[in-house]
């Protein structure tokens, strides 16, 4: 939990004091009158000042407030990749008094009873309303540019939480609010069977270059009947498979026990049996996607050479 000014007060620091701890470097202030040790780690990330943030934002909040947009989507867990979390963003529901400051970013807006649960529903937030999952998902994807929007409702298909017809709906429901047609098209491109915001992201800057569809997690079967494992992305038709390369892919896939070095091998030998049935496997890795034109021409390349790939 943060410091709060009127704690460390009461404890017998003087504003002085506080003052040369801050020019000390050693207390941030996330917000006035809310400080955090420097020290402390999860100050290296967005998302643990964003927790810090709210910890030290929801006491102060008025009655009606209800926990949104970015915040309710760090509540709900959701992946926020290049998501601005410099404020605490709440709903109320009311025609007017929207306002957007240093540190809190109030919007109005009709909530519906079912656009809302409790906070203890959610990861943090306890003793806060935060608005559901389906309306979270949908509110982001009218505010944000796609390709950030994707990956948040991607992975909410993927937890299961809710579907493309609950999104769909909570759109329809409120037709005058600006952003429809943007968070419409994310809604249409979402697809929960991405793992990650890479993968996501790879979904994005494919569909940008005009390459077609792939089978997401294609399971791969050799032609004697043996799996030979699951792959990021598949084009049967061609023979072709791609493979996303990022280190928390690396993370999820390591056994009990196994060193970074031990998956990479293990990786090899998979692709060398996916090779071995004549597939060829085009693999990219984060810093390929801001510029993925070669590897949109490693891919058509590969489209070219190939023939489909059947079992049996």
């Amino acid at each position: 939990m943060p410091l709060l000014r009127s704690r460390l007060l009461g404890d017998g620091y003087r504003d002085d004091e506080l003052r040369r701890l801050r020019l000390k470097g050693e207390l941030v202030a996330v917000r006035p009158g809310c400080y955090v040790p420097s020290a402390d780690s999860r100050l290296r990330r967005p998302e643990g000042v964003h927790e810090f943030l709210l910890q030290g934002t929801v006491p102060l909040l008025g009655a009606g407030s209800v926990l949104s947009h970015a915040s309710a989507g760090f509540a709900h867990g959701l992946p926020l990749w290049a998501v601005p979390l410099d404020r605490v963003h709440v709903t109320k529901s009311r025609r007017a008094g929207g306002r957007r400051g240093a540190r809190l970013h109030v919007h109005v807006s009709a909530l519906e009873p079912d656009e809302v649960v409790a906070g203890d529903e959610t990861v943090v937030a306890a003793g806060i309303a935060v608005t559901s999952l389906t309306r979270t998902v949908v509110d982001l994807a009218r505010t944000l540019p796609f390709e950030v929007a994707v990956p948040i409702a991607d992975a909410a298909l993927r937890s299961g939480k809710t579907t493309v017809d609950e999104l769909v709906a909570n759109l329809e429901r409120h037709p005058g609010r600006k952003g429809g047609p943007a968070a419409a098209r994310v809604i249409a491109f979402a697809d929960g069977g991405s793992e990650s915001v890479g993968e996501s992201r790879s979904r994005v800057a494919m569909h940008r270059h005009g390459l077609p569809g792939p089978v997401l997690q294609w399971e791969v079967i050799s032609r004697n009947g043996v799996a030979l494992g699951r792959t990021d992305f598949g084009w049967p038709e061609t023979g072709t498979v791609g493979e996303f390369d990022g280190r928390i892919k690396y993370n999820r896939l390591a056994r009990p026990g196994e060193l970074a070095g031990d998956v990479v091998f293990r990786e090899k030998r998979r692709e060398d049996r996916l090779r071995d049935q004549g597939l060829r496997v085009v693999r990219w890795v984060w810093d390929d996607l801001t510029r993925f034109e070669q590897v949109a021409q490693r891919l058509r390349s590969s489209f070219a050479r190939g023939s489909r790939y059947d079992v049996g």
